[in-house]
């Protein structure tokens, strides 16, 4: 984080540890991870996989070695998977599955709430011809730009794979946040994917770390490409300690973010400024050309570090309290009234 920045939205990835979970790391019993003798990380793999229904269960440092690795696992060279045109493993993970993979990705239209409609994945899958990429993945994406992907949806495209002989991802980057939106449980979240990666260093706050889930000879192949990867780690049960405690502690807090982001959103549109309103931690704002580069200097002065555009991303997490966006809120609110003020001057200057 920008050392003058004392709000940081930019992301849930900027958070830091609690003094808390600090405390376990430092006292976390390690092992070897490539050997399999980290026990810290057993336990964390072992608890994870039992608590979403998984067989098997294998820590990586990243999301997106995790993904990666669980693409290569699903799918050979020269195959093909079914993604959304705004996914992360498309769009924000340069292209690794076909550069490291030799993987093709078909990309399709993500629908308002950020399904793919099940038309276009009937008609993206390839016909059994020597001439096509085998197609033989979906990978779905939870959250996905912040929105819950509807259950009903979830099971109808699961099934709709399963009944065409594909096989299912879930990149569950913000999985718990999609959780605690909908209601439901850890199994039900994930119900219909053959693998997923849930990530910890988000909304959770760890440090580092992702979780990947499926079966045991689907987890032996990912450890495989975990390792052709640099994902081998030694004593990584200091951070697998760090993602035993957020499982515990930092899951049903989410709600807590979701509420800062409502409030913020209501705060925004109070001012005038078009925002969408926000189903877990992420708010959109609509911020006219003219006024991009004074609010972001704006924001800059007041401490407040963001990611700024006529799009504006401000994402909310445990290091943001509702005081903080009440700061954030009094920064937009000037910054406004400074620009209308300006503009009055010109308007008078002009007539």
């Amino acid at each position: 984080m920008n050392a003058a920045a004392v709000i940081d939205l930019r992301s849930d990835t900027v958070t830091r540890p609690t003094a808390a979970m600090r405390a376990v790391m430092a006292a976390a019993e390690v092992g070897d991870d490539v050997y399999g003798d980290d026990p810290t990380v057993n336990r964390l793999q072992d608890v994870a996989a039992e608590r979403f229904g998984y067989a098997a269960a294998l820590f990586f440092p990243t999301g997106t070695q995790s993904n990666l690795a669980a693409l290569m696992a699903h799918c050979g060279r020269g195959d093909e998977y079914l993604v959304g045109q705004e996914a992360h493993t498309y769009r924000y993970e340069q292209g690794g599955a076909a550069v490291l993979g030799s993987i093709q990705p078909q990309p399709l239209p993500n629908q308002p709430d950020g399904s793919i409609a099940l038309a276009d994945l009937t008609a993206a899958i390839k016909p059994d011809d020597l001439h096509f990429a085998r197609t033989r993945l979906l990978a779905l994406e939870n959250t996905i730009g912040g929105k819950v992907l509807p259950q009903t949806y979830v099971a109808a495209a699961t099934a709709f794979a399963k009944s065409r002989g594909l096989a299912t991802h879930l990149d569950g980057a913000r999985l718990c946040n999609a959780m605690i939106k909908r209601g439901v449980s850890e199994r039900e979240i994930v119900a219909g994917f053959d693998s997923v990666s849930l990530c910890l260093s988000k909304g959770l706050g760890t440090p580092a770390g992702t979780i990947l889930f499926g079966t045991e000879p689907f987890i032996a192949t990912a450890r495989r490409w975990r390792k052709a990867l640099g994902g081998g780690m030694r004593q990584a049960g200091i951070l697998a300690a760090a993602g035993l405690y957020a499982l515990e502690h930092h899951v049903s807090r989410l709600q807590d973010d979701h509420d800062n982001a409502t409030y913020l959103a209501a705060g925004l549109r109070a001012l005038g400024l078009s925002c969408e309103d926000p189903q877990t931690n992420i708010v959109f704002v609509q911020i006219p050309p003219a006024l991009v580069a004074g609010l972001a200097a704006q924001l800059r002065q007041c401490g407040i570090a963001a990611s700024t555009g006529t799009r504006t991303r401000l994402v909310t997490h445990l290091d943001v309290s509702r005081a903080q966006i009440d700061t954030v809120l009094a920064a937009f609110d000037d910054y406004l009234k400074i620009s209308a003020a300006q503009a009055a001057v010109m308007e008078n200057t002009v007539a």
